[in-house]
């Protein structure tokens, strides 16, 4: 742990005293606006699905030296479980971008036309690639409320690297400005998805 962030600035004391939790806000950097038409109907927008570690509020690692072992930070935390978290952000994007007539959370007991659900898979610190840098994967699925038809699903995914100082040291917080500016910006490419024409003519 403690070479992980070798050079990082310190959040915790030095001796045998505990080092205390750090607790990060997810809170997605999208950029939306308004389309040219808003699709009629109710979308009920689920929390995502997540298993393993990634269903935790520890921040996941993994490093190059053990690719295949998925690690958890002692002493960094998310404020809320990522999953929530993305999907919070998810149905204010769609509200703001005004892509469905109305939007309702999992728990509203109005019917809904549209079924939005999906499942994060990856949201993990990479600190030793180079540059360090953050992950994150989750798949969508929007389902006809009514038939339960699958009208369309992907999968959005990518990397955003950490900011570094000019000794090639990062930190915490760059760490999750980085998780925020990637969740943001795969937000950001679901909004404009479900803006295409093709999604409501198909």
């Amino acid at each position: 742990m403690a070479s992980l962030w070798s050079g990082l600035s310190a959040s915790g004391c030095g001796g045998s005293e505990r080092i205390r939790d750090v607790y990060f806000t997810l809170a997605s950097e999208i950029v939306t606006s308004p389309g040219l038409r808003t699709i009629p109907g109710t979308l009920r927008v689920s929390p995502l699905a997540a298993r393993g570690f990634i269903g935790g509020s520890r921040i996941v690692y993994r490093t190059a030296a053990d690719p295949l072992q998925v690690q958890r930070y002692s002493e960094y935390l998310w404020e809320d479980v990522p999953a929530r978290a993305i999907a919070d952000d998810i149905l204010a994007a769609l509200r703001a971008a005004r892509v469905f007539e109305n939007i309702i959370t999992a728990g509203d007991p109005a019917r809904a036309d549209y079924l939005l659900t999906g499942e994060l898979t990856r949201f993990e610190h990479l600190p030793t690639n180079q540059p360090p840098q953050v992950a994150a994967e989750f798949s969508i699925a929007l389902v006809s409320g009514k038939s339960r038809q699958l009208l369309a699903s992907k999968t959005y995914a990518g990397f955003e690297p950490t900011a570094v100082n000019s000794l090639g040291r990062t930190t915490p917080a760059a760490m999750v400005a980085a998780f925020n500016r990637l969740s943001g910006r795969l937000i950001t490419a679901l909004v404009r998805d479900l803006q295409s024409p093709a999604l409501e003519s198909g």
